[in-house]
């Protein structure tokens, strides 16, 4: 069985209490965000130098002491680090890439809201996150405070979604929601339960991952208060490699279980980080034992700076294809491809169809054997 292990601490935050270490808020003021301190606790490339200053006033960078202690400083290949520090790469622009490259602002119909499906759409409640994540697909808005939506574009938000009653799905995204106060998600989960005809929530974190500490009872309280009532809540995070599934992470996803409200994992396809399938069954292994259901393997949106996490749709469907037989299907997700203006998501399938009527329907097994289906309509 796979041993799932405590976060190690970088050695220069040994002196650290444990209840400091367990608070989010220690956690989140001692982020790491300049190229000094991270070059007193990692070496640091010319190239990761470089990025860092470059990209200061693009998307900046911030690591939070429990992030920082994942990263093998042996190897300059980390996938840990791979998704924190910057990297030459994001300043360098694909073709196809674009600054909004799903067009949501364009499909906003009211500040800090995108309204692209009929019956769901997509709540920014801050462009703040307690890591950076490189392969960011906000760019554009997030960790820039000054983009952040005001308490009365909020407002105007909920407005919408009150007189639109074809929308029965919130996605409560940002930045991060978990950035935000209990008591200010409090009043965003309240806010939604009194519009009759929103049914369910799906809060969108990765704090799971960069801070599981930021998770505390009182964050349980608020979801297990609002599950009682008529809104059905769901949390959908971003778990992208198996040395994220910590014994911290497991704590953390077991307070929301607990509290009533599943989990789903949303893992970006991203180079260098979990493009071999052997990575993704280990992930998804895990995942499954804290009971966190692998619901979609994102392909890299066309976010501008991103094109070094890319992979070919090919390599995304070759590991769907491993996945299929080797892992329970509790822990095969959904491999899609969100395109870009607005187009929105599309699974990506192996091909496991050989033939069909006026011949007889055959498939490919996961086992690469052909198997015909006599009478299959």
């Amino acid at each position: 069985m796979t041993r799932i292990e405590s976060a190690p601490r970088h050695p220069h935050y040994a002196s650290v209490s444990a209840d400091e270490w367990a608070d989010w808020r220690w956690q989140q003021q001692h982020r790491v965000t300049s190229r000094q301190a991270l070059s007193s606790l990692l070496t640091l490339s010319a190239d990761e130098a470089e990025a860092i200053d470059a990209l200061e006033d693009r998307f900046r960078m911030a690591i939070t002491p429990y992030y920082l202690g994942l990263i093998d400083p042996e190897d300059p290949h980390c996938p840990i680090r791979r998704q924190a520090v910057p990297s030459l790469g994001e300043l360098r622009v694909w073709p196809g890439e674009r600054p909004d490259p799903l067009a949501e602002e364009l499909h906003s119909p009211a500040p800090g809201l995108t309204h692209r499906y009929p019956d769901r759409v997509l709540l920014y409640t801050n462009h703040n996150c307690a890591m950076y994540c490189r392969f960011c697909t906000r760019k554009r808005k997030v960790s820039d405070p000054d983009s952040a939506p005001r308490k009365g574009e909020l407002d105007e938000a909920i407005e919408y979604i009150r007189r639109t009653p074809s929308v029965k799905d919130v996605i409560v995204s940002g930045g991060d929601p978990l950035s935000l106060s209990n008591e200010r998600l409090a009043a965003i989960f309240e806010a939604l339960s009194d519009i009759e005809h929103v049914e369910t929530a799906r809060i969108g974190t990765r704090n799971l991952v960069t801070l599981p500490q930021r998770v505390d009872a009182g964050f349980a309280e608020v979801l297990k208060s609002y599950q009682s009532r008529r809104l059905a809540i769901w949390v959908m995070t971003h778990f992208n490699h198996p040395r994220e599934v910590t014994t911290e992470a497991w704590d953390a996803c077991d307070r929301i279980l607990t509290a009533g409200t599943p989990i789903q994992n949303q893992m970006v396809l991203l180079a260098g980080v979990n493009d071999r399938s052997d990575v993704v069954i280990d992930l998804n292994r895990r995942l499954l034992r804290m009971r966190v259901k692998p619901y979609y393997i994102l392909h890299a949106d066309l976010e501008e700076g991103i094109g070094h996490f890319r992979v070919p749709i090919a390599t995304g469907k070759a590991i769907m294809a491993d996945l299929r037989g080797p892992l329970s299907g509790l822990g095969v997700p959904q491999y899609v491809v969100d395109l870009p203006e607005g187009g929105g998501k599309v699974p990506v399938i192996p091909d496991y169809e050989l033939s069909r009527p006026p011949e007889d329907w055959r498939f490919r097994n996961w086992q690469g054997r052909s198997i015909s289906l006599r009478g299959g309509g």
